[in-house]
């Protein structure tokens, strides 16, 4: 529908004369309307021209208006203020939305307005060391919706996980699995302070089965740096692993730390599949290695005299990309950096085509925004290809206390966890409620409650009754004719009944905007408003009279209705049930 004003405004602007450099500036502005009384649309663009035009924006809205062409969709059209052009809609221009929902069915709200621009779309990206807490669920969430928005509207979305399996981290992962199985075979060990503590690494270590690795030295912890509040705990960590890889030899530490990974990754993609969240690719850092991708990209920046060497290690100039200091890409030990894996995943995506870049990271990694985008720079691909968006911290409250996310044990709420207490929906839809920026607090028994506080409920709800409603059509011994609803719909005369419609016609323009600002807590707050409408309407009115063109009017608004809470739902990946 404001496709429709946009257009009309549109043709109307092409019999203007407008100065040359007026035309490439001025768009057919359109907004909906707060107040009802100033219509259902309204634009401004007799405010934009006044300037290059040298008229009153009153006078040139009076112009365009004169140029408008006749359309039975549109009732009337005023002039407001300094110069708005307000549009009423006809009551069949609902009418003709809502047959538009009937035959686009799932596909309606939908665009091509991405014009198939390829996004690669890369999230969640947790470091395969532990299973997934209630924060990588929030990314989760957030990353799933993002990329079903995109996908509506016309982009073409590759979603991506990368996994860090490269590293010192994978080291400490291997180390504290080996020390584990140790342990359990009854061999006397101190655990360091920086290993992995779950019980899942434990699990882990039940499951190997090599007895060459159930040896221990017995000076294996001796000489090593202390550990804990009075010692090093990294330079600790690191002897440990050193010692552990010269006793072991590198195919059993490897073995380890395959058999550690490999556990921990199934149980991340098992998890994520669970809660409705697929990818395309799951990217391995080690990769970037052995295919030779880091060492592409180092060489780039080199020939691109943006490194040097100092102290044995070599620096990336970044201050000469304004970023706050230059970054160390391989230490003085010869292994290179996890900055220099990242800048060269970035320059492989890009060499894999990409219109876009989208990463989502967490809020702790704000500072590292400036350093990837300062590398692709120094490597001459764009920079403003690449978007972060960051995800802030998740609070869980239960009895309106806060709860315990962790334990000293090293066990903390995980995402199964909270989707076995709560439910898939509840997590879907709670986790994008707000935006990404703010700090979510979510509310435990909320989520599990069957009330209308609860947002999952109440929206869930709208969709179920609508399903209902058409159950007891048989058991009154009425029935549903589609074909007299269409020649009825001039009956849908309630106030009641033009709330509806106009939200409903209201999901295409929803569905862009959540898209574009990567916002889906806009489709979810709008999904509110709906359900809002719908329910005042279900307790005002009849839907199974027994005047048929009523009662078949009546239910084929629901039905629609269902169709955009079905739509909508789908989108946040949130289930839309028939009974409840």
């Amino acid at each position: 529908m404001k496709t429709l004003v946009e257009n009309l405004i549109g043709a109307a602007l092409t019999q203007l004369e407008l100065p040359a450099d007026a035309a490439p500036n001025v768009s057919a502005a359109v907004e909906r309307t707060r107040d009802p009384s100033h219509g259902h649309f309204a634009s401004n663009v007799a405010m934009q021209l006044a300037k290059p035009m040298r008229k009153a924006p009153r006078d040139i809205a009076a112009e365009l208006n004169r140029h408008l062409s006749d359309d039975p969709l549109i009732d009337k059209v005023e002039i407001a203020g300094p110069g708005f052009i307000n549009f009423h809609l006809s009551k069949a221009a609902f009418h003709a939305e809502l047959q538009q929902i009937k035959a686009a069915a799932d596909s309606y709200g939908t665009s091509n307005s991405g014009n198939g621009q390829r996004i690669c779309l890369e999230y969640v990206s947790a470091n395969p060391t532990g299973p997934l807490h209630v924060g990588h669920g929030r990314h989760a969430a957030f990353g799933a919706c993002v990329a079903n928005l995109l996908k509506a509207v016309g982009f073409e979305v590759h979603q991506e996980y990368y996994v860090n399996d490269a590293g010192r981290q994978m080291d400490i992962l291997a180390l504290s699995t080996w020390l584990r199985l140790l342990e359990a075979s009854g061999c006397d060990i101190t655990f360091p302070q920086g290993g992995y503590r779950g019980q899942y690494v434990k699990d882990i270590a039940a499951g190997l089965s090599d007895d060459a690795l159930n040896t221990l030295p017995d000076d294996f912890f001796a000489g090593l740096p202390a550990d804990g509040p009075d010692g090093d705990t990294d330079a600790h960590l690191d002897a440990l692993i050193d010692k552990a890889r010269e006793h072991l030899g590198e195919e059993l530490f490897q073995k380890v730390l395959d058999t550690a990974l490999n556990g921990i990754l199934g149980d991340i993609r098992e998890d994520l599949n669970e809660f409705g969240v697929e990818f395309d690719e799951w990217f391995s850092e080690k990769g970037l290695t052995t295919s030779g991708d880091v060492t592409k990209a180092l060489q780039v920046l080199a020939d691109n005299n943006v490194t040097y060497e100092q102290n044995g290690a070599i620096w990336f100039r970044a201050t000469d990309y304004d970023d706050e200091k230059d970054r160390v890409v391989v230490r003085d030990n010869g292994r290179s950096t996890y900055f220099a894996s990242d800048i060269a995943y970035h320059l492989n995506k890009c060499e894999r085509g990409f219109d876009r870049l989208i990463d989502i990271w967490g809020s702790d990694h704000h500072g590292y925004v400036p350093r990837v985008r300062a590398g692709m720079e120094a490597m001459q691909q764009p920079a403003d290809k690449l978007e972060v968006d960051l995800v802030q911290f998740v609070v869980l409250y239960r009895g309106g206390e806060k709860a315990q996310m962790s334990t000293r044990s090293g066990e903390f709420i995980t995402l199964r966890d909270l989707r076995g207490e709560v439910g898939n929906d509840a997590a879907r839809l709670f986790f994008v409620m707000r935006s990404n920026e703010q700090h979510l607090d979510f509310d435990l028994d909320l989520a599990k409650s069957s009330s209308n506080e609860n947002p999952v409920y109440y929206l869930q709800y709208a969709h179920a009754r609508v399903c209902s409603v058409m159950r007891e059509l048989a058991g009154k011994d009425l029935s549903y004719s589609e074909e007299q609803a269409l020649s009825s719909l001039n009956r849908l005369d309630s106030e009641y009944e033009a709330a509806v419609m106009t939200q409903l016609s209201r999901f295409p323009e929803m569905v862009e905007l959540a898209a574009r600002q990567k916002a889906p807590q806009h489709m979810v707050h709008y999904l509110k408003e709906v359900a809002q409408e719908f329910h005042a309407w279900y307790n005002a009115c009849r839907f199974l009279e027994e005047d048929d063109s009523l009662r078949n009017a009546r239910l084929f608004l629901a039905l629609q209705t269902a169709q955009v809470l079905r739509n909508g739902l789908g989108l946040l990946g949130v289930s839309a049930p028939e009974e409840m």
